[in-house]
């Protein structure tokens, strides 16, 4: 999770996340030249004395009509693929239904019989020691490591959004929508998150807490849960 003064993101738990934070360095470093490329030109023009000869600029046109087309396409080309990366969807090994409720949320494991379970923001006053205020959940939404996981969201009542930035999950949850997306854990570990998206007083107090653990593990919980 994030920590006080933080200027770059979160550690990447998510092969989408990982590609994210590359592009946003790509990009960066991108922006930095040509930041640095303009600087240099204007200081140039203050320092030197204008000539006023005119000559004949044909190749500088060509120059600068062709580099910023070539800038555009560093970008755009990583930023397609990433797209596309996070649309794509390959035999989940299991499917994740969230439900946004005016402020909880619901889920279900489809794949299971009768497995679901609301999950409600933790007061101050049941928190434990290591537990962390408006971001932790009395039930924690559990998913096996290093496995394909179809989440599918979808609101009851007004807009909601579940977004965890550890994994690079941002999606909406509209009424009467199903919208989907997919994710994998690379390694152990919990992972939170909130609502993004303004869906009344209460917006704030419906985080989400998503926990990866070793196959065997999400299997005894999964039993345990759905008996």
């Amino acid at each position: 999770m994030a920590n006080h003064s933080q200027l770059g993101f979160q550690d990447a738990s998510s092969p989408i996340m990982e590609e994210l934070i590359e592009f946003h360095d790509h990009a960066l470093m991108v922006a930095l030249a040509i930041c640095t490329l303009v600087l240099y030109l204007l200081t140039l023009m203050l320092m030197e004395k204008l000539s006023s000869n005119t000559v004949d600029a044909q190749e500088v046109e060509l120059v600068w009509t062709i580099l910023p087309a070539i800038v555009l396409i560093m970008l755009a080309l990583p930023s397609l693929q990433i797209l596309y990366m996070m649309d794509e969807i390959d035999e989940p090994d299991l499917t994740l239904k969230a439900i946004g409720h005016q402020w909880y949320w619901t889920y279900e494991y489809t794949d299971f019989k009768d497995l679901s379970f609301d999950s409600y923001m933790l007061p101050t006053t049941d928190l434990t020691p290591g537990q962390f205020r408006l971001l932790d959940v009395d039930h924690r939404v559990v998913i096996p490591m290093e496995s394909p996981i179809r989440i599918i969201i979808t609101a009851d009542d007004v807009l909601h959004s579940w977004a965890v930035p550890s994994l690079g999950v941002k999606t909406d949850a509209i009424p009467g929508r199903l919208n989907q997306t997919s994710l994998i854990t690379t390694r152990p570990g919990i992972f939170y998150g909130q609502c993004s998206e303004i869906c009344g007083a209460n917006h704030s107090f419906m985080p989400i807490v998503v926990e990866s653990t070793p196959l065997t593990y999400f299997e005894n919980w999964s039993s345990l849960l759905s008996s």
